[in-house]
């Protein structure tokens, strides 16, 4: 039995040369088979020869490795391996002992991950070797080493796997008598099953498939071994991280979970599996990766608190993906307890976490809610009955089993030679494993045994193949080719130890089958790790069965932003697809979809949560409105004054004041100035072809008719007058006729220009939205009005303002005319009010052209400002005459005619006494007789005469 804690590699002593030499006087390197001088039994010396040059790198690493086989024949067998004889050798590399700290390779045993997996094969081999129907008539053996949870001192172990494939050339070697060493070749590794962490697979892999060596891993998961053209003699019984990390990302979408971190030990198993996450959460969106934490190989002291720290950055990223050594998971949990951030992060272990105690012992509460997964296993009754039943005396082969006895029963074997230690219990050797101590099968003992029956059912499967009928191995089997016995590993399909199927697929991963756990503290019976769902290929998840921290069975969240309100798009963060600002979709846009705001249609406007559009309500000005009121009014009561004022006219159409009015222009007058009225009422109704056509026909034509007599009558007035003064020749075209053909060529004029803009632009009714799209679209309107702009009524209008001018001019230059026989000062003063009405208009409409209220301002303004010139017209041009019509008749009567010659004269004379006396200094209220007697001679007269 060696002594506990045995020696392992690089803790052995120098081993004794041989003093033997080469012709060439150099020493040949250690690493080679073992051999030694006949005489001596001491290793020989023989020199590099260059056809070792290609391998030269690699017994480089084996001369510097700690573990030389150069010793004496005593020496040769190698204490920190397990070495099982066999028909065929089988090797294993297992992690029995933890990381070394401080330059020690090894630190202590790790009893689960090392022992139990360990004894795991032995077991395996065990029952094969006793199995009539598996490889009858050969039996397996091994060569298992210690690869002390570290990939550098794994790949020096390795290289005693290679030795009996390494070609020498010993003829130079000569023992220091002459004579020629005995040399005794190695046992030939056939496969390797291991190792365990994959940063120690990937290391052993990239020599292994140098000699062709087939290896299969029972709990190496990093997705790069999937790599088939650099590890194509790898395979593995377990799921690679990268199904792990799909059904990781189906657990955090079925969380609800769309923001997290996630943390990796340093090495091929952490940093392959989080970049198969983030890869496959990338790939499937909807997940976002907040910070990625790499935890360094040999951490600083506090690494861990700045660790938490960082996490804290981003405080919404509760959730933390976590692929990690057991070492790791417990410091990182320690760390957020001295952050007293106990129920801040929600964890979501790999398998390297799974369903184990080890890390979260003493920190229960800080774990509390964490969410593991685990390749989908069973525990092996036949392994619990056997290991069970090991002790010091039947489990002699296991040469570190008596560490194994003291860490677990945590007493002290008597060494020969060495003082026990003070105060330590002494080990009596009758503990028993599970009486004694706590046992629990680990996870992977499972793995281990299938493995080992993978590679036993190949070389079963080559063996009937190659040597049919042969008991044990036949010639076409020795040596045994790697290629050839990795196409029997990737072809093998049958049930494993729980019963389920063991195959390969091309690449020589195992299919992806998870058992999903969460370890529960309150408000259960058992506290502890709780089964909640499984994965294979797709999700499985019982929601309703998990509770988190405190109990609570609500699922915290874990995203960057929440979901924006109806009416909001998202505002993507640049760079986080998971994170963005909620903004408003404003003014007239509505939610197309999450990310996007769209314009309504000019005729709709958004409903009240901004999730569609809905029509724009359409509006007119109604006959009930207020804006309607007053401009009714007037219209009414001047059409009901000019139907008064023409009846009256017509009932006294023969007498002087009439007559004196000039019936004709009169009659025109009186009937522009009723059109003007009535084109209030076309304004307010209903728009539609007909009260569109009318519109642009009489909104301009009432004033034109009005304006064209009124300019005819002034300009008639001012040039019988001129005409006065020079001579006492009549002027021209002063008749009633010829007044009324110029009246009717001025309206002509207006009434060409409609007809032509009806036949380019025939009318029609339009819903204008534009002109009440108010800021908030609540208030947003359509208006239904004709096809008729602001600018286009003042078009229709300019006619008709280019003849008031016109006229008003004519009303100015008349304005010296004597008074009785000056009936433009009426017409000048009806011109000049007419002309403020019109001027107060033109702002007031233009200045309205943008509030909300346009379409009743706009309107209400044109027909006031319409009526209220038409009523200047009507009240001072006609009201006076009506009046003595009817209340004075006696004024009413024929005056003396005179002919125009006559007339003239008394106007020549009156002007000339009138300009005499303002020049004797006579006050203008001075006037002459024969001024007065002028004075009587009414416009009348002027009127009357013929022509």
């Amino acid at each position: 039995m060696p002594p506990s804690g045995a020696r392992r590699a690089g803790q052995e002593g120098a081993p004794q040369r041989c003093p033997a030499e080469s012709p060439q006087g150099r020493r040949r390197p250690t690493g080679s088979p073992r051999s030694g001088c006949k005489h001596c039994g001491i290793p020989a010396r023989r020199t590099m020869d260059s056809a070792s040059l290609p391998l030269f790198w690699l017994w480089s690493l084996w001369a510097l490795s700690p573990h030389p086989s150069w010793v004496c024949g005593q020496q040769a067998t190698q204490p920190h391996s397990i070495r099982i004889e066999g028909d065929i050798t089988l090797g294993g590399l297992f992690p029995v002992h933890a990381r070394g700290q401080a330059g020690v390779p090894c630190g202590e045993v790790k009893k689960e991950k090392g022992i139990h997996r360990m004894e795991a094969m032995l077991y395996a081999l065990d029952q094969i070797n006793s199995d009539p129907d598996l490889l009858p008539n050969m039996t397996l053996g091994a060569r298992i080493l210690d690869t002390c949870s570290r990939d550098t001192y794994a790949l020096e172990q390795s290289l005693t796997f290679v030795q009996a494939l390494i070609q020498k050339d010993t003829s130079d070697v000569r023992c220091s008598n002459g004579e020629p060493p005995i040399i005794s070749r190695p046992e030939r590794v056939v496969a390797v099953i291991g190792a365990s962490a994959s940063s120690v697979s990937i290391m052993v892999a990239n020599v292994l498939r140098l000699f062709a060596i087939p290896q299969i891993s029972y709990a190496s998961t990093a997705p790069e071994l999937s790599d088939s053209n650099r590890y194509d003699y790898f395979s593995r019984v377990v799921p690679p991280d990268s199904y792990q990390a799909q059904a990781m990302v189906d657990i955090v979408k079925a969380l609800g979970w769309n923001y997290v971190s996630t943390l990796a030990s340093e090495g091929n198993y952490g940093e392959s599996g989080v970049d198969a996450f983030v890869q496959i959460s990338r790939e499937a969106g909807g997940v976002c990766i907040a910070q990625s934490i790499k935890i360094p190989r040999e951490p600083k002291p506090g690494e861990f608190d700045k660790l938490i720290k960082r996490l804290m950055e981003t405080p919404n990223a509760r959730g933390i993906i976590i692929f990690a050594n057991e070492d790791d998971i417990k410091r990182v949990l320690e760390a957020s307890r001295r952050a007293n951030l106990t129920g801040q992060f929600l964890w979501v272990g790999s398998d390297s976490w799974g369903s184990k105690l080890s890390p979260i012992l003493k920190l229960e509460d800080v774990a509390e809610g964490a969410v593991t997964i685990l390749p989908k296993r069973a525990s092996i009754e036949g392994f619990d009955q056997y290991f069970t039943t090991r002790s010091l005396e039947n489990n002699r082969r296991n040469i570190w089993f008596a560490e194994y006895w003291e860490e677990d029963f945590r007493c002290k074997l008597t060494r020969p030679g060495m003082q026990p230690e003070e105060g330590a219990r002494k080990c009596t050797g009758e503990e028993r494993i599970g009486r004694d101590s706590s046992y629990e099968q680990e996870g992977k003992v499972q793995f281990v045994i299938d493995a080992v029956y993978a590679m036993a059912h190949a070389l079963h499967n080559m063996h009937r193949e190659l040597c049919p009928g042969e008991i044990g191995v036949c010639d076409k089997m020795d040596p045994i080719h790697g290629r050839t016995l990795l196409n029997y590993i990737l072809s093998v399909n049958f049930n494993g130890s729980a019963g389920t199927p063991v195959m390969f697929n091309e690449n020589g991963d195992a299919p992806g089958r998870y058992d999903i756990f969460q370890y529960q503290l309150t408000n259960t019976t058992a506290p502890g790790y709780k089964a909640i769902g499984q994965w294979t290929e797709y999700l499985r998840l019982n929601i309703e069965e998990m509770q988190w921290s405190g109990g609570q069975k609500d699922i915290p969240s874990s995203v960057c932003s929440l979901p924006c309100n109806s009416g909001e798009r998202k505002k993507m963060v640049k760079g986080v697809s998971c994170c963005w600002h909620c903004e408003l979709c404003d003014g007239y846009q509505y939610q197309l979809d999450e990310f996007t705001c769209e314009m309504c249609p000019f005729d709709m406007r958004p409903n009240l949560n901004r999730t569609a559009c809905r029509p724009t309500p359409i509006v007119k000005l109604e006959w009930s409105s207020p804006w309607a009121v007053l401009p009714i009014f007037l219209a009414i009561m001047g059409i009901l004054g000019t139907v008064f004022i023409v009846i009256t006219f017509i009932r006294f159409n023969d007498t002087p004041i009439v007559r004196a009015s000039g019936r004709e222009l009169s009659y025109v007058l009186l009937t522009g100035i009723f059109l003007i009225y009535t084109i209030t009422f076309l304004m307010i109704a209903e728009p539609g072809v007909t009260v569109c056509a009318f519109r642009r026909l009489f909104l301009g034509l009432g004033m034109a008719i009005s304006y064209s007599a009124l300019l005819t009558k002034t300009n008639r007035i001012y040039r019988i007058f001129e005409q006065g003064k020079k001579s006492v020749t009549p002027p021209r075209f002063i008749s009633p006729t010829s007044q009324l053909v110029i009246t009717f060529s001025l309206m002509s004029v207006q009434i060409v220009s409609v007809v032509i803009w009806l036949g380019v632009q025939p009318p029609h009714s339009i819903i204008d939205y534009e002109e009440q799209r108010t800021p908030n679209p609540e208030f947003a309107q359509g208006v239904l009005k004709c096809d008729m702009s602001d600018l286009s009524i003042i078009c229709c209008l300019s006619y008709s303002i280019l003849l008031m001018v016109t006229c008003t001019v004519y009303a100015i230059k008349a304005r010296g005319v004597p008074e009785n026989f000056n009936e433009a000062k009426p017409i000048g003063f009806t011109m000049y009010t007419t002309c403020i009405v019109w001027l107060a208009f033109v702002p007031i409409f233009f200045g309205t052209a943008q509030s909300a209220e346009k379409i009743y301002i706009q309107t209400t303004t044109l027909t006031v400002s319409m009526s209220l010139s038409a009523s200047v017209s009507l009240g001072m041009l006609y009201v006076p005459k009506v009046y003595i019509i009817i209340f004075h008749p006696e004024q009413n009567v024929q005056k003396r005619k005179r002919s125009f010659k006559a007339a003239a004269t008394a106007v020549n004379a009156s002007t000339r006494l009138s300009q005499k006396g303002a020049q004797n200094g006579e006050s203008k209220d001075e006037k002459p007789d024969s001024l007065t007697k002028v004075t009587y001679i009414s416009y009348t007269e002027l009127t009357m005469v013929p022509t």
